[in-house]
């Protein structure tokens, strides 16, 4: 236990430094591309139909609530449009543990991610000062205490 909260709160300090470095790509509700594609182009379907993430093409795009979302085909396109939310990612698509311990949106890898209780939970994955940083490593850790502060998070700041 102590190894868990020595690695949590390494996590917090670190993730902290994070926030000024994404304000402007953080702004929106949604985690997106430049161009306006949500989750980095993956299609958010084939996380539930697949349990992989799968590139989405502009060939299939759907365009909800102002952000495009791709698809690999258009059986999961159509699988979009007729439930939106039933496939939509945690939090906007950003980091769920960067939600729960600091209150921040944090770009999220789209290749790591997790399905509970039927909800899509992605998760920065990436070097950070050299050394890899995946916060799906703490997340596991407590996830129960985790969602809940990451959903008491999001509805403050959405």
């Amino acid at each position: 236990m102590r190894v868990i909260n020595l690695f949590l709160f390494t996590c917090f300090i670190i993730l902290g430094s994070f926030e000024n470095g994404y304000t402007q790509q953080t702004q929106s509700k949604v985690y997106k591309t430049q161009k306006n594609v949500a989750i980095g182009g993956n299609d958010v379907v084939a996380y539930f139909t697949q349990n992989d993430a799968v590139r989405g093409s502009q060939k299939h795009t759907v365009l909800y609530r102002g952000v495009d979302y791709w698809f690999s085909n258009l059986e999961n396109k159509n699988k979009f449009k007729a439930s939106p939310t039933s496939f939509l990612p945690e939090y906007g698509g950003y980091c769920a543990f960067a939600m729960a311990m600091k209150n921040a949106k944090v770009p999220s890898d789209p290749n790591t991610f997790k399905l509970h209780d039927g909800k899509l939970y992605l998760f920065f994955n990436d070097y950070y000062q050299g050394e890899p940083f995946n916060t799906i490593i703490p997340w596991n850790a407590d996830e129960k205490s985790m969602v809940n502060n990451a959903d008491t998070n999001w509805e403050k700041i959405k």
